[in-house]
């Protein structure tokens, strides 16, 4: 695979609202691979956004995969594209914010379960504790979950596990406890490429209007995106170089 379109879907996702966030997402998967996409990323937590337990508790949660994965499973297949989904799972007692990776077979093929959860809106998580690459279309990708970017060590594992890029579906925005340098620091620190997926909308004390889908390569952010609504944001990546192909997003907004 030496190049190919990567889409993040920036999506506004409602807390709690499961249902109506699945539609969004199965739309918003659709309209990317109609648009050429070949690797679609979420957000973190895009099946029930960030502050989920305020509205509908955790006893929905299940083992994964669910009937509804198993649906999005069969629809990656349709469409052979490979999707990076946010959504929680439920491990006997355990519960965790993963993110799952879907190939162009519908098949599951990894999994990383988010492992820097010391936050009050993570305390129904327990921690992953796996940082292994996973291996998609001959490139090894290595995933960070938001705040998995906050300190060097699960990044620096991952590299030297083998990773060629990161990336990170995230619901990380400004503020007291925003983003600071982190995703520029995780990049410099493993000379690897780090593009991190976000979202907009707003939660029940958190604003995600300004938070940034980014490109971030040797420190330096080349591409940079926030939207008030839903967006797909689309780049096309050379996985030979690990250099985006294009000099800006390509965005148009979700249909759904």
């Amino acid at each position: 695979m030496k190049a190919g379109r990567i889409a993040l879907l920036h999506l506004e996702t409602i807390p709690g609202d499961v249902e109506r966030n699945r539609y969004v997402l199965v739309e918003a998967v659709k309209q990317a691979a109609s648009g050429g996409a070949e690797w679609i990323v979420t957000p973190e937590l895009a099946v029930c956004g960030l502050q989920f337990p305020q509205v509908i508790g955790l006893d929905w949660i299940e083992p994964q995969p669910d009937r509804w994965m198993q649906h999005l499973c069969g629809l990656m297949k349709h469409l052979k594209r490979t999707l990076f989904l946010g959504c929680p799972e439920r491990d006997g007692r355990r519960l965790y914010n993963s993110v799952f990776v879907i190939d162009a077979g519908g098949e599951i093929i990894g999994a990383h379960r988010k492992i820097n959860v010391a936050s009050d809106s993570m305390s129904w998580s327990s921690p992953g504790h796996d940082a292994t690459p996973i291996d998609c279309d001959g490139i090894k990708a290595g995933l960070l979950v938001c705040s998995d970017a906050y300190t060097p060590n699960i990044a620096r594992v991952l590299r030297f596990n083998g990773a060629q890029l990161l990336l990170s579906p995230s619901s990380w925005g400004p503020g007291i406890h925003g983003p600071n340098g982190e995703w520029e620091d995780r990049s410099r620190e493993t000379g690897l490429p780090l593009i991190v997926c976000n979202r907009t909308g707003a939660e029940l004390t958190l604003d995600f209007s300004k938070a940034p889908s980014l490109v971030v390569k040797n420190g330096d952010r080349l591409l940079s995106h926030t939207s008030d609504r839903s967006a797909i944001l689309a780049l096309d990546w050379n996985f030979s170089s690990m250099m985006p192909l294009s000099s800006g997003f390509h965005a148009e907004y979700a249909k759904a």
